[in-house]
């Protein structure tokens, strides 16, 4: 078997893109989107068609209605392709309203319903913000399921797992990233890469500690930057990887051994913590990369979404 196929033995396996019409070929359960992967489709010529006739089917709808009908139409068209379930991001711009991003999650879910899904297949992607976390607690409790996303520190994922959020989505690359360019000249590759990974670390601490502790929220690695950190992470519940990494897994066929294993985490000596508001806030504030990451994320994304409602302008939408 190739890599990806032994990867789906103990790993589910979803995709990472808005392209969907790539996705087939790599047959993933799950699909992820965000504001960048939705660009990024959008100004390709395949989808600028999708995006011209979903503005047109809308137009004289306020510019936010419109781009939900944009995120909610790429979601709908990855449904027929993957048989799991597809996240859809709140935009980065509430990540500090709770009551905004409920708001936003119930419209989608709504939207989503009326197209005849199920809430079931939709995940509401929420950054992992102390607020991103409280709208989570409530949409949990109202049945709809939550993916938290730039997830960098382990105060996040605790709460996240307090929170009873359906799954996380922890960024391997960005961490990698983060602690490549803090050591400069200083950081030799190969004494950092599989398991010794910051960013695989991180991950497979969050793994162990859900594990041990029975906490039911799903681990999904993300952010990948090379085959070696997915292979490093081999036995995660759920990673999520782009189509250019799933097509070099689909390329070889090397062993690629399960690497973590919920069994064993159980065996490991560690206690349980947790975080009110102000120790979350404290814990986040103290972890440099976390802080400095989940602040670029949010910021990249927001610019993302305001150059998505540029186009939709342009498009004469949104007047």
């Amino acid at each position: 078997m190739n890599q990806l196929d032994q990867l789906k033995q103990f790993t589910t396996v979803v995709a990472d893109s808005g392209d969907f019409k790539q996705l087939a070929q790599y047959a993933p359960r799950d699909a992820t989107t965000n504001p960048s992967l939705i660009l990024k489709a959008v100004q390709k010529p395949d989808y600028a068609p999708l995006l011209k006739e979903t503005v047109e089917a809308h137009r004289g709808k306020p510019l936010e209605a419109i781009v939900d009908e944009v995120l909610v139409r790429f979601g709908l068209e990855i449904l027929k392709i993957v048989p799991g379930r597809v996240s859809t991001e709140v935009d980065a711009r509430l990540s500090f309203d709770t009551a905004a991003s409920v708001a936003k999650a119930h419209r989608l879910i709504a939207m989503y319903e009326e197209s005849g899904v199920a809430r079931e297949r939709i995940l509401i992607k929420l950054a992992s913000t102390w607020e991103g976390i409280q709208a989570a607690r409530i949409l949990q409790h109202e049945g709809i399921r939550c993916n938290m996303t730039l997830l960098f520190a382990f105060c996040q994922a605790v709460a996240c797992g307090e929170a009873s959020a359906q799954l996380i989505s922890p960024f391997v690359g960005r961490i990698y990233d983060w602690h490549k360019k803090n050591a400069g000249a200083k950081w030799i590759e190969a004494d950092n890469a599989g398991a010794n990974d910051p960013g695989v670390k991180s991950v497979a601490q969050i793994f162990t500690y859900y594990k041990k502790f029975g906490i039911e929220t799903e681990v999904m690695g993300a952010s990948f930057r090379n085959v070696g950190q997915i292979q490093a992470l081999a036995g995660c519940d759920l990673l999520t990887i782009s189509p250019e990494l799933l097509g070099e897994l689909q390329a070889s066929e090397a062993p690629l051994p399960r690497m973590l294993d919920a069994e064993v985490a159980k065996l490991v000596p560690i206690h349980a913590v947790t975080y009110n508001e102000a120790s979350f806030r404290f814990a986040l504030n103290d972890d440099a990369m976390a802080t400095e990451k989940l602040a670029e994320g949010i910021r990249a994304f927001a610019v993302d979404a305001g150059k998505l409602d540029k186009m939709i302008e342009a498009l004469g939408g949104g007047k």
